[in-house]
């Protein structure tokens, strides 16, 4: 069993993050969400309906997955082919999209000329082509090095902020900091099988900035947030 009596709710507009030991169902918890699996019990509700199949949400993963015959445009509009959306209609939503996240010089590149930051932005643009009130992000910056990863948490944010912060966002992540710096809320899951242990608010105003990461009560919530983790796992070590 990857997960054991988990509850919880996410209001509109949310930025909720997700953190816990390997293992202890984080990204089943998510698909579980989005109607990608199916929960032995209990039930997902979405605006009071129940989740009973895949829901219209945009999904980010650890790897940006991009098919390497179609150029960064046609990647994007990957997600609204499969919908059977009109993809005309949505052409000039994907160059939208590209140029808010800086890639409009590279719409007609293959994903061989991109970096993995480039790349994790094509798969950032894909997941809001249809415009989702819920954006779901498995571990999306994993896979980044530190730089990198830095750059890409400001672009969420600055994206998020450019869809007037009215998005909907759970985040899986491995990182503490990344989770206290970018979420309203941080929710700390249990070693498997996975509960919720605790819930808890971002000491961080926003908007956030860099210096946030260098203040007292940032490094205090974080190392709390730590020491939960390893004294629940036992163990000197928590990815």
């Amino acid at each position: 069993m990857a997960l054991e009596k988990v509850s919880f709710g996410v209001d509109p507009g949310e930025f909720l993050a997700i953190v816990g030991p390997s293992g202890c169902g984080k990204s089943t918890l998510l698909r579980i969400i989005a109607g990608l699996r199916t929960a032995t019990e209990g039930a997902v509700r979405l605006e009071a309906a129940k989740v009973v199949s895949p829901i219209r949400a945009g999904i980010v993963f650890q790897t940006p997955s991009l098919l390497p015959w179609r150029s960064t445009v046609d990647n994007v509009l990957l997600a609204a082919d499969l919908a059977g959306l009109p993809t005309r209609r949505y052409r000039d939503r994907a160059m939208e999209l590209l140029e808010l996240v800086g890639l409009e010089k590279f719409a007609h590149q293959f994903p061989s000329a991109l970096s993995g930051g480039m790349q994790q932005r094509v798969a950032l643009c894909r997941a809001l082509i249809h415009d989702p009130n819920l954006l779901l992000m498995d571990e999306p910056f994993g896979a980044l090095d530190a730089m990198t990863r830095d750059e890409m948490n400001f672009e969420l944010l600055r994206i998020w902020s450019a869809t007037g912060e009215t998005k909907t966002i759970l985040f899986v992540t491995h990182s503490i900091g990344e989770a206290v710096f970018l979420a309203d809320r941080v929710l700390v899951m249990s070693p498997r099988p996975g509960r919720v242990e605790e819930i808890l608010t971002s000491v961080l105003a926003r908007p956030r900035t860099l210096e946030m990461r260098g203040s007292a009560d940032f490094g205090a919530q974080v190392v709390g947030i730590y020491a939960r983790l390893h004294a629940a796992r036992g163990s000197a070590y928590v990815e």
